[in-house]
């Protein structure tokens, strides 16, 4: 991961705040804001609350309860103070039941309801998190498997927004000892998974991508028959294969989610739903 220590850091959704405290301890950035989505009583009860009281010692901005969707509970938060937002491992909370998901999905996936979560993520830090003045990136760590690489980070996520997708870099949990990759609603980590870091920016010409991988499929794919950039593949031998791999039944799978994707972004423009966010 690529970080500087002249950087101002806000971390976003920081189950016990593992990943932050390792944050400090290596990269020690000039300023950090951790966050965390439960409440501190919550943190406690699943983790206990060592790594809280660490960060605050070291003089961190540390909030609970904070939900990167809902701007209503950001109080204590500096605006637009930050050079990079870091969001690991980013998951829509699980639902206890089916019911539950059929009230609160409202038809839409759970490939589209975490499509979502990161587009507002992304969003947030354009509008209200990122300093325009500063380094101006936003960082998803993400697991380079099914189902989270069929959320199409790369290609379309950003689509309609000012943020700009700059490339990946693979992620080295060893790089920050101690961290623990917490699952959603769960009080055990996470074994270590193979990880991407993907990064945008306020500026589509930052110097930061010369060291960042950008996959072929993506470059050429825009452009040429060649790739097929939603399924992350190519270049096809020849016309036929394109063709079969159209008609296969994994990119029919990957076209659906797309088109459901495109459709929701569409609706959200149309409704202004963006343009009506505002700060707390």
């Amino acid at each position: 991961m690529y970080l500087n220590s002249d950087w101002r850091i806000l971390t976003i959704g920081d189950g016990d705040f593992s990943f932050s405290l390792a944050l400090m301890q290596t990269v020690k950035p000039r300023h950090l804001t951790a966050t965390a989505y439960d409440s501190l009583a919550e943190i406690t009860e699943k983790y206990g609350d060592q790594h809280y009281q660490d960060l605050r010692a070291l003089q961190c901005d540390v909030l609970t309860g904070f939900d990167v969707t809902c701007p209503d509970s950001w109080q204590g938060l500096s605006l637009n103070q930050f050079d990079a937002v870091i969001f690991q491992f980013p998951l829509m909370p699980g639902f206890r039941s089916k019911e539950e998901f059929m009230e609160k999905a409202a038809g839409a996936s759970t490939n589209l309801l975490n499509r979502r979560l990161l587009r507002q993520y992304l969003v947030h830090c354009e509008r209200f998190f990122l300093d325009p003045q500063g380094a101006g990136l936003a960082i998803i760590t993400s697991k380079d498997v099914k189902p989270y690489r069929e959320w199409n980070l790369e290609y379309s996520l950003a689509i309609n927004t000012d943020m700009h997708y700059l490339g990946y870099l693979p992620f080295q949990s060893d790089e920050f000892p101690g961290y623990k990759v917490r699952n959603v609603d769960r009080d055990k980590h996470v074994k270590d998974t193979k990880g991407l870091s993907y990064y945008w920016s306020l500026d589509q010409s930052r110097q930061l991508k010369a060291s960042l991988n950008y996959p072929a499929w993506l470059q050429h794919g825009l452009q040429s028959g060649d790739y097929c950039a939603l399924c992350r593949t190519g270049p096809f031998a020849s016309d036929r294969d394109a063709r079969e791999h159209l008609l296969s039944r994994r990119h029919k799978v990957l076209q659906q989610y797309e088109d459901d994707w495109r459709q929701d972004c569409a609706s959200e423009s149309d409704s202004g739903k963006s343009s009506q966010l505002t700060a707390p």
